[in-house]
This record gives C-alpha cells, sequence and structure tokens, in this order.
C-alpha cells in the first residue's frame, strides 16, 4: 500500500522552477467565518442558536451545490427544511453571503510581488451565489488570478483529483511545476496525490515562507 502523502515542510523546500502557483480562496486569501452565515439567519429559525449549530452541516446537498448539481433555489430549500429557517430569498442570500469577512492583505500583497514572475491561478470549493457576492465585493482579488477555477463551474471539488486534473489541463503545466496552497489538509494530501506540491496554509506566514524557500520570494 502506498504510503499517506504528507504535507510539505516549508523548512525543506528547495528553490524549484515552479511555472504556476495555485491558491485556494477561503481564509487563503479571502478569510471566511461560517458562524456569521448562522448568526444572520438565526432570528429567523425555529431553533436555538446551539440547536442551529449543530442542524448545520456540511453535507451532500451542500457538496451538490458547490459541484453545480444543485442550484441555489434547490439547495436553500433543503436548508430552509433542515435549520428550520422562515427567510425569504433575499434574507438567505444575505445570510449566505455573511461568511466573507475580509480579503487577507498580507497573502495578497505576496501574490501581487510574484504574479509578474510566475502565473497565479485560484481553485475554490465554492457556488454561484458566493462567486457572485466576490465578484461584486472583492474584485480586485479575483483580479490578482490569471484564472479563477470554480468548483461550481468545473463540476468537481477539491480534494476530487478530477477538480487538479481540470486545473492542469487548462493552465498546461506539468503537476511537478505547480505549487498550490490550501487551509484544508484534506485538499492539501489530494494535491499531493495529483504530484503537485502542496502547503498546508494556518497562516500568511505560511504563503511567505513557502514562497521564499521556493525561491519565488526573497527572504525577508
Amino acid at each position: 500500500m502506498a504510503d499517506t502523502p504528507q504535507p510539505v515542510d516549508c523548512g525543506d523546500m528547495r528553490p524549484h522552477p515552479y511555472r504556476a502557483v495555485l491558491f485556494d480562496l477561503g481564509n487563503v486569501v479571502i478569510e471566511v467565518d461560517f458562524r456569521r452565515v448562522l448568526a444572520s439567519w438565526q432570528p429567523e429559525s425555529t431553533l436555538s442558536s446551539q440547536a442551529l449549530a449543530q442542524a448545520f452541516a456540511f453535507d451532500a446537498p451542500y457538496e451538490q451545490h458547490e459541484t453545480g448539481a444543485l442550484d441555489a433555489d434547490g439547495y436553500f430549500a433543503h436548508l430552509r427544511q433542515q435549520l428550520g429557517l422562515r427567510c425569504n430569498d433575499d434574507a438567505m442570500r444575505h445570510g449566505w453571503n455573511a461568511v466573507f469577512v475580509r480579503p487577507i492583505e498580507e497573502t495578497l500583497a505576496l501574490i501581487h510581488a510574484i504574479s509578474p514572475h510566475v502565473p497565479c491561478y485560484a481553485l475554490s470549493n465554492t457556488n454561484a451565489v458566493h462567486v457572485a457576492e466576490m465578484q461584486r465585493a472583492y474584485p480586485q482579488v479575483l483580479s490578482c488570478f490569471r484564472h479563477v477555477f470554480a468548483s461550481n463551474e468545473i463540476g468537481y471539488r477539491k480534494p476530487q483529483p478530477q477538480a487538479f486534473r481540470h486545473v492542469l489541463e487548462a493552465i498546461g503545466v506539468p503537476a511537478h511545476e505547480v505549487l498550490f496552497f490550501d487551509d484544508a489538509q484534506e485538499n492539501v494530501d489530494g494535491a499531493l496525490a495529483c504530484g503537485i506540491e502542496a502547503v498546508l496554509v494556518r497562516s500568511p506566514r505560511d504563503v511567505r515562507e513557502a514562497l521564499a524557500a521556493a525561491g519565488l520570494l526573497p527572504a525577508a
């Protein structure tokens, strides 16, 4: 049996001629917090705050919504039933979009620093409503990337290998020449299994150290 892929240890990385850098969006480039979604909906729920938090799940309909198999109306209908919500469509969308907190400026500065020298792309597990909100609220963030690969548009979610293969085929770069940043261990493992160098992000410092170690950014 093959060994389980391990996340990259930034301290062991060596300069490498990467031809593309791939970023997750949520909590890598844009801070997100699902507690804000539930707080927005709670006044319109028959459930208590605690029960609402327990009832919300990243379940099969959530994943179907993120691959475009279930549209917003269908997913919101599921949430209304699951969470005891009496929200109208506007309130549902407002609460759903409350997940976004702010751009992570430290990481954006790093992307601006490297993008003249190496193409930067984004790969995000997301949905049409959130894509539209990011386009409205954070156009300066999305414009940092040559292309944003959204799961609802490509039909696959990380860590599915098809998601990574779609990106590799679209950008025309071999897996071993791509450096990927994500805040979820399962997505890092999925990228590594596809031959992509991957870094687990817990803070912008992880991004900075990995870029510097890879020879893409001068060490501070």
